[in-house]
């Protein structure tokens, strides 16, 4: 399992992906969002990236602990299926 951090936000969206992308590299398969308190839609971005290189990996990444709010952006753009599947929030 690994944390996303406190932020993901344009300025520190690329340093974050590349953090989580070898993570899920290493075997990775679970996501903690609970740190997550500063993102914008750079946030989703990132997770979608991470569940790709999940399933390019043959596997999938639960994602866990997803704060409301980003709940809430995820469904305006109409991609709450895409970032989040069916892991538990």
């Amino acid at each position: 399992m690994f944390e996303t951090g406190e932020e993901i936000t344009h300025g520190t969206a690329k340093a974050v992906l590349k953090t989580g992308l070898k993570q899920i590299a290493d075997g990775a398969t679970q996501l903690n969002c609970a740190p997550l308190v500063r993102f914008d839609s750079s946030a989703l971005a990132v997770l979608l990236a991470w569940r790709r290189a999940a399933a390019q990996r043959g596997g999938t990444l639960q994602i866990l602990r997803v704060p409301a709010a980003l709940q809430s952006l995820a469904r305006a753009y109409g991609i709450d299926h895409l970032a989040f599947g069916d892991a538990p929030h």
